[in-house]
């Protein structure tokens, strides 16, 4: 973010020095001032979005701004296409009203002042910001359209989120050759090329996440908890680590060992690498207390979560173990790297 300020605040303090006749200092100022302006656009074309997603019952969650964009985290999807894209286009709406009203009031203030100057840094902001983002492809508003458009004819969000993905590296490539080509027939200051290939390299990562996050969501109906779920060994608190082990391995060697009292609650979990390190000669004389985990550190989620709710319990609770319960009882453990295998079963996972 300093870094992009920097260059902005170089490249603007240039160009208002030419038209104002000020001072290398002046000129900063101005570019700094522009900088401002872009970071207030985004905000107020977040907030479009972020009131559009409230008017029609969407939680927001928060706004995150960057010099390059901004995102609007919402708690959950739009729940129809139309909606999907009146939220989409609310912030360039946004954008291109305030650019407007900036243009007007550039034209009507006199030339070479700082008045003018200022506003016409804010519709320059405003204009960039709605033109950008209408163009159609993730993660850019306009692909947010495409994306609703493409799901209202197909009825499928994830292929709309693919096509919308696919069509943003497109506009990614489209970026970067646009600008090399500017840069070499002299049109685009070479300061400003790092910048911009910036952009495209933000969107094509973007797109490529947004085909990702599509490729996953398709496959959330298969989450099954009961199935995907380790099973447990329950040994009493005090038992002899080798002991357990060796119950383990005579049910479901891939089970997990689940401690319990002497009524029979579960306590704690045996943690497999603490256990691993543990010399094989002293197993006999090490509890598995020594070497559990307290189940009240390990978020839990009941097995008869579909798909979309285990993902939110993730989301909201990330970790590398989850505690699969039936009312009281533990069934099971639920290991974040069977869930990403399931997700994603092309993909090498480090377990």
């Amino acid at each position: 973010m300093v870094l992009l300020a920097l260059v902005v605040t170089v490249l603007y303090a240039e160009f208002a020095r030419d038209q104002l006749q000020l001072s290398q200092a002046g000129g900063y100022l101005i570019g700094l001032g522009f900088v401002v302006s872009l970071l207030g656009s985004v905000l107020l074309h977040e907030l479009g979005h972020a009131l559009t997603a409230r008017r029609y019952g969407i939680g927001v969650r928060g706004i995150t701004l960057e010099l390059l964009g901004g995102y609007t985290e919402m708690d959950r999807d739009a729940p129809s296409p139309r909606v999907d894209l009146l939220v989409s286009l609310a912030g360039p709406a946004v954008s291109a009203v305030l650019g407007a009203a900036a243009v007007a009031a550039t034209l009507a203030l006199p030339d070479g002042t700082l008045v003018n100057q200022l506003a016409f840094q804010l519709a320059v902001s405003n204009v960039i910001v709605a033109v950008f983002n209408i163009l159609p492809g993730l993660p850019l508003d306009g692909g947010r359209a495409l994306r609703a458009a493409v799901w209202a004819v197909t009825r499928d969000r994830h292929r709309g989120t693919e096509v919308a993905g696919w069509v943003g590296r497109a506009v990614a490539v489209g970026t970067a050759a646009l600008v090399a080509l500017l840069t070499l027939t002299r049109q685009l200051a070479p300061l400003a090329l790092p910048l911009m290939l910036l952009v495209a390299f933000t969107l094509w990562r973007g797109a490529g996440q947004s085909i990702r996050v599509a490729r996953v969501s398709r496959r959330f109906p298969l989450i099954d908890l009961s199935r995907l779920a380790r099973p447990v060994v329950t040994v009493p608190t005090g038992t002899p680590l080798a002991e357990a082990q060796r119950r383990r391995d005579g049910t479901d060697a891939g089970a997990a060992l689940l401690v319990t009292d002497s009524a029979g609650r579960p306590l704690a979990l045996v943690d497999p690498a603490t256990a691993a390190a543990v010399p094989t000669e002293r197993r006999p004389w090490v509890a598995v207390d020594t070497v559990s985990r307290s189940l009240a550190g390990l978020p839990a989620m009941p097995v008869g979560l579909d798909g979309h709710q285990v993902m939110e319990t993730v989301q909201q609770h990330p970790g590398a173990q989850y505690v699969v319960t039936s009312g009281e009882d533990v069934v099971g453990i639920l290991h974040i790297v069977d869930l990403a295998q399931l997700l994603e079963p092309h993909r090498k996972m480090n377990t």
